[in-house]
């Protein structure tokens, strides 16, 4: 019966197809069990309580009428068979049914089919009972798992010889929905944009300049003053204009979200409306910064890097084993990425911060000075730059003491 539990649940949807192929009969019980999983679990745990304690008491009978001393009993009722169902009921067959899960569900197939009738009255008792403690005192539900559970159980349920990169992968997924846009637009101040004001050879200088497919237009500069988007495509077929062409024709209109949006959302209205930026503003209506495709994509598969991007500077750098050197304007998504830890690794301080000076600036409390060093948990912060009132550079050093 444990190893029925695991080999049912543990069967993936290929094993499923091929079930068909291969069994007649037991298939189609496997299917139809697994079609109810909470009357199948109830069913199982129904079975092996009862033949637990039918071995304890059935121990109990044959030792009985020895009357051994009340320690030796207590040994072999409590210890022994402790030890023998643990072992032999327990870990065996569910070590064994993990390797052999679809051979050990054929095998149980039929029995199975014939208790799940049988505890029928006492199954459906129990589901209905949990199913109320479950609106009344769960605060949990399967879509409102935190990250750390489950990054964790990802960790439990891949294989030893997963590349990191797939672990990577799935916890960027699992945490997918979880993470809002202001956790990973390109703040205000690093936002590459056009000048209403430029005229087309200005233009097509600074589109050669930054290698932007997708440029906002701000008029003046500023950038709550959102003119629209430029595309580079756009304005192929009139290389050829001079300076006095009016660019402006070609400016296409903007796609405005709130930073609290979720990325998964906007994922969705990217594909909907086939857009690929989008500019984010915040609860008053300004300009926060700016959110794009490669941005969200960013989130699963890690960095993509094209011919533009070798050029940028690397915002995150390894010197040492536990040390790195950082960008004050990195995302903490990314300093977490690259430490290996839960994207909520500092929430508890961070306040409404989401890049690393963001951070220090909570953990200081005040503007912080050059070399000035602050340790949070096993993090020590150690300010390397400062760039007028802005933290540039940032030394991460992880103490291995408290890790």
């Amino acid at each position: 019966m444990a190893g029925a539990e695991v080999a049912f649940f543990s069967m993936a949807s290929k094993d499923l197809s091929n079930l068909s192929k291969k069994y007649g009969k037991q298939a189609d019980q496997i299917l139809a069990l697994l079609e109810q999983p909470r009357r199948l679990l109830a069913t199982i745990l129904i079975a092996n309580s009862f033949i637990n304690i039918a071995v304890v008491a059935l121990t109990y009978s044959m030792l009985h009428p020895f009357h051994l001393p009340a320690l030796i009993e207590f040994l072999v009722e409590i210890v022994a068979i402790t030890f023998i169902l643990v072992l032999f009921g327990e870990v065996m067959p569910k070590v064994y049914a993990t390797q052999h899960n679809v051979k050990m569900a054929v095998f149980m197939a039929g029995p199975i089919t014939t208790m799940n009738k049988l505890f029928y009255p006492l199954s459906q008792f129990l589901i209905s009972f949990t199913t109320i403690i479950e609106r009344r005192w769960m605060k949990k539900t399967a879509n409102e798992m935190d990250a750390e559970e489950i990054a964790h159980a990802i960790d439990i349920a891949l294989p030893e010889n997963s590349s990191k990169q797939e672990v990577s992968i799935l916890k960027g997924i699992a945490q997918f929905g979880n993470t809002s846009v202001k956790q990973i637009m390109k703040a205000r101040p690093d936002i590459i944009s056009l000048d209403y004001s430029l005229n087309f050879e200005e233009v097509k200088a600074q589109v050669k300049e930054h290698g932007y497919s997708r440029i906002p237009v701000f008029e003046d500069g500023d950038p709550d003053k959102v003119m629209g988007v430029f595309f580079s495509k756009d304005m192929m077929e009139y290389l050829d204009k001079g300076a006095d062409f009016d660019w402006h024709t070609l400016i296409r209109k903007p796609f405005f979200v709130p930073e609290n949006k979720k990325i998964n959302d906007l994922l969705q209205e990217f594909q909907q409306k086939r857009m690929h930026q989008a500019m984010v503003v915040d609860e008053y209506g300004g300009t926060a910064g700016l959110v794009s495709l490669e941005d969200i994509l960013e989130e699963i598969i890690g960095d993509i890097k094209d011919e533009f991007d070798e050029q940028e500077e690397n915002l995150i750098q390894r010197t040492a084993d536990n040390a790195y050197i950082m960008d004050g304007k990195v995302l903490l998504n990314d300093v977490c990425r690259a430490l290996d830890l839960p994207t909520d690794a500092f929430d508890e301080v961070k306040g409404e911060s989401d890049t690393l000076a963001g951070l220090l600036l909570e953990l200081f409390g005040r503007f912080p000075r050059q070399n000035e060093s602050i340790r949070h948990e096993q993090f020590e912060f150690t300010i390397l730059q400062l760039q007028k009132m802005r933290i540039a550079k940032v030394k991460l050093f992880v103490h291995t003491d408290l890790a």
